[in-house]
């Protein structure tokens, strides 16, 4: 059974996560992600994930592959420690909603392009330059990791059945 996705009430997802320590590739750190693919994948409408959603207190997201257009049945995007090196000037309005915060979206202003550090499950640093929907996805789930969710930016906020 998946792990429970938590939801805005929930202390952790206010708290600044910590940096994966641990060297890797690592058992723990693969147990959290399989943990978060399968919380992301019970969720039809996800399509990324922070450690913190499902009480994990870690520098760590994943971003699913019907996210990027990718085949269901490959990994997705594994993001350790991400950081981001890079943002572009232009900012555009978009509509977000959040796993954390069930059935409420609202429009946000997001960076329209970032560049991101961080490694991958096998511990290899990467840098990926990032636009559209990643490029929101990125910026989303950072914040998770800093402790801000998207309605404390949000305006015009609706609640959708």
């Amino acid at each position: 059974m998946p792990k429970q996705i938590r939801q805005k009430t929930d202390p952790i997802l206010r708290q600044k996560a910590k940096a994966v320590t641990v060297l890797l590739p690592n058992a723990k750190i693969d147990r959290i992600v399989s943990e978060m693919r399968a919380a992301l994948d019970a969720a039809e409408d996800g399509v990324a994930l922070a450690a913190p959603q499902i009480g994990v207190s870690l520098r760590l997201f994943i971003v699913s592959p019907k996210a990027l257009g990718w085949r269901t049945d490959e990994p997705g995007l594994v993001f350790i420690n991400p950081c981001l090196v890079k943002r572009s000037h232009r900012k555009v309005e978009l509509v977000e909603g959040c796993l954390s915060i069930r059935q409420v979206y609202g429009r946000i202003k997001r960076s329209e392009k970032v560049t991101i550090q961080a490694l991958d499950a096998a511990g290899r640093r990467f840098t990926r330059h990032t636009a559209g929907l990643l490029a929101q996805i990125v910026q989303h789930e950072i914040d998770h990791l800093d402790g801000i969710l998207f309605i404390d930016q949000a305006h015009d906020l609706t609640k959708v059945k």
